[in-house]
């Protein structure tokens, strides 16, 4: 709760001192209890509330929340001395909601059938109206003179960076949350100056009516300036102590700075095997200028079993189950065993397929931030552009240069048999991927929602071939999506994403058809089948090309209960050129639903094509865990 303490008296200074003490507004509690309980008393007395028009709809929205007579109307009715009552306690709050504004002298005028609150009519009145009647309230507001700020003082020995902090000037509107804004933000640039013991006054306001100004003041103390010291953990059972403090990149004698504990702290959590991690400072700092943390943590358990399954009219039906040890060692390290059938049913496939794979993970490996991946995998696929039996052997090593920029390089070998019009060929490949990628969304779980910020990954994969073919190329590709929350609730969210792709030094049939570039299906055209878009033998089979490029627009609603609705346009080419868009452009659109549970979004997509090709399917169906981006 914002306090504000006011040396001015009579009526003006008292609205002043309960506006700010209020912040924003808030609602009365032991009101709202009182008359959940009128609720139940005989003779509810029905009625209709209108509330006039202030000056912004801002403070119209939050006038409408604030009152009882209009949060309460339906779900808590009363009877007309209650009706009275709720109405009195009305003035008083939305008074605050006004006083929040900078309005601190308003005029609320409430009626009900035209007659004062304090009418002595008035209850006689409501007990003549017939049962069952409404009756109607109408609230009328004046707001008052609008304050302004006057002086505006910060006392204490501040450094000068927190003081610059509190960024409040003379002339401005006298609005609560912008004050009370203004000392979080000082407190806040006084921790992060190495000052954790820092504590800065609610503001103290002083009102002049007459000139229709306030004046603020703000008390600090810094306390003492401190560096890291000892630190601690709690609750480590399986994982070891070592481990866990060469995972926290923070050392003793560090400065103080709650920002970079708190990004130390996602750090620890994010090598995967604690489910919480809580950072409690001391509430002193010692003689020799340092304060002890002390990380309390909650291991997660060692092993889980995942299962899950997905089908689309292309690529049929798919299952897959994982097996995963979270520390293997006691140093977080992570073996993950997965299989999956494939295929089953698709009309973008001619037989059943399989992936095995086994990963490796070791985090902070060699620095905190860093971390290094080993796997194997063995892949068939029997679709219709090409039918492949591989191996992989794979490595990379993978650093968080920030918390949005990540970078990795990796080495892989392959041997990849490939066939394509019963034409086969047996390669080894040598691949360099290296990526970068950026990611503003605040998430770590690709499952869950996005609903701002955006996500870019650039990926460059040089290739060496041998066997049947001996060629250098290289793929490179971007991709980039970004959402925007439109209702500010995360309820209403336009998602729009992009693809480009290119293959350098290798025409098209120079390359594996596995190494080619498709367009098509979910993850690029919904509506087409995958790999369908680009170019194509006589009987319509994908050859796959050289250059593809693909866009998508999505709106994501929210409806009742966990249930959402979607509606989206793609838009996508390939082609042999080697350079993206060109080729033939395909546009598929489409709706669909969505079912929000705690380990992502179950989603059912229905898509058509819009200028489909001749012999093209009509429709396709997506069904899987997680947004299409």
């Amino acid at each position: 709760m914002i306090i504000l303490w006011l040396a001015v008296g009579g009526t003006d200074g008292a609205q002043i001192r309960a506006a700010l003490r209020r912040g924003s507004g808030v609602l009365c509690l032991l009101v709202y209890a009182l008359f959940i309980c009128n609720a139940n008393a005989a003779d509810p007395q029905p009625y209709q509330v209108t509330i006039e028009p202030s000056v912004s709809s801002s403070i119209d929205e939050l006038l409408n929340s604030t009152s009882l007579l209009v949060t309460l109307r339906e779900q808590a009715p009363v009877p007309p001395f209650g009706l009275i009552t709720r109405a009195r306690g009305d003035v008083e709050r939305l008074s605050a909601v006004l006083n929040s504004f900078g309005y601190y002298r308003p005029t609320i005028l409430i009626t009900i059938e035209g007659r004062a609150l304090d009418d002595p009519d008035l209850p006689p009145f409501l007990d003549q109206v017939p049962a069952g009647m409404p009756v109607n309230v109408q609230v009328a507001i004046e707001e008052g003179a609008l304050y302004h700020l006057r002086r505006v003082e910060l006392e204490g020995m501040v450094p000068p960076m927190a003081a610059a902090a509190l960024m409040l000037s003379p002339g401005e509107p006298a609005i609560a949350a912008i004050v009370t804004a203004a000392r979080e933000r000082v407190l806040t640039a006084l921790h992060e100056e190495g000052y954790p013991l820092a504590a800065v006054s609610e503001p103290i306001a002083y009102a002049d009516d007459e000139a229709q100004a306030i004046d603020v003041q703000f008390q600090a103390q810094t306390g003492p300036q401190a560096d890291i010291g000892t630190i601690t953990f709690q609750g480590l059972d399986r994982v070891n102590d070592d481990f866990a403090r060469e995972a926290l990149p923070l050392r003793e004698g560090e400065r103080y700075s709650p920002s970079r504990i708190e990004m130390a702290r996602r750090q620890v959590l994010e090598t995967g095997v604690f489910s919480t991690v809580t950072v409690r400072a001391a509430d002193q700092v010692s003689s020799d200028g340092r304060i002890a943390l002390t990380l309390e943590v909650e291991e997660r358990p060692l092993r889980v079993v995942n299962l899950s399954g997905a089908y689309s009219t292309d690529l049929g039906i798919s299952l897959s189950a994982s097996w995963t040890h979270r520390n293997l060692f006691g140093n977080a390290e992570q073996l993950i065993l997965s299989a999956a059938g494939t295929g089953l049913w698709g009309n973008a496939t001619d037989d059943v397929g399989y992936q095995l794979s086994a990963r490796f993970i070791k985090p902070a490996f060699l620095r905190p931030d860093q971390t290094w991946e080993l796997g194997v995998n063995a892949v068939k696929q029997d679709l219709k552009a090409y039918k492949q039996r591989a191996e992989t052997i794979a490595t990379s090593l993978r650093r968080k240069f920030s918390p949005q920029w990540t970078g990795s390089v990796g080495l892989s070998i392959t041997r990849d048999d490939v066939s394509q019009k019963d034409v086969s060929h047996i390669y080894q490949l040598f691949a360099l991927p290296i990526s970068a990628t950026y990611d503003s969304t605040g998430l770590t779980n690709p499952l869950l929602d996005p609903t701002r910020g955006f996500r870019v990954s650039l990926v460059a994969t040089p290739t060496q071939a041998f066997g049947a073919n001996s060629l250098t190329f290289a793929i490179l590709q971007a991709s980039g999506s970004t959402y925007f929350d439109l209702s500010g609730n995360d309820r209403s969210v336009l998602a729009l994403r992009g693809i480009v792709g290119s293959v350098l030094g290798a025409s098209n049939f120079d390359l594996p058809p596995d190494q080619r570039l498709y367009a098509g299906g979910s993850g690029t055209v919904r509506g087409y089948r995958y790999q369908s878009i680009g170019p194509l033998f006589p009987d319509g089979d994908p050859i796959g090309g050289t250059a593809v490029d693909a866009a998508s627009i999505e709106f994501r609603q929210r409806l009742f209960g966990n249930f959402g609705v979607v509606t989206f346009v793609d838009a996508g080419q390939a082609s042999d050129e080697g350079v993206p868009f060109t080729g033939t452009l395909r546009v598929g659109a489409g709706v669909g639903v969505r079912y929000y549970t705690p380990i992502g979004v179950v989603r059912a997509d229905f898509a058509i094509p819009l200028n489909r090709p001749p012999n093209g399917d009509t429709f396709g169906i997506y069904i899987s865990l997680g947004q299409a981006f």
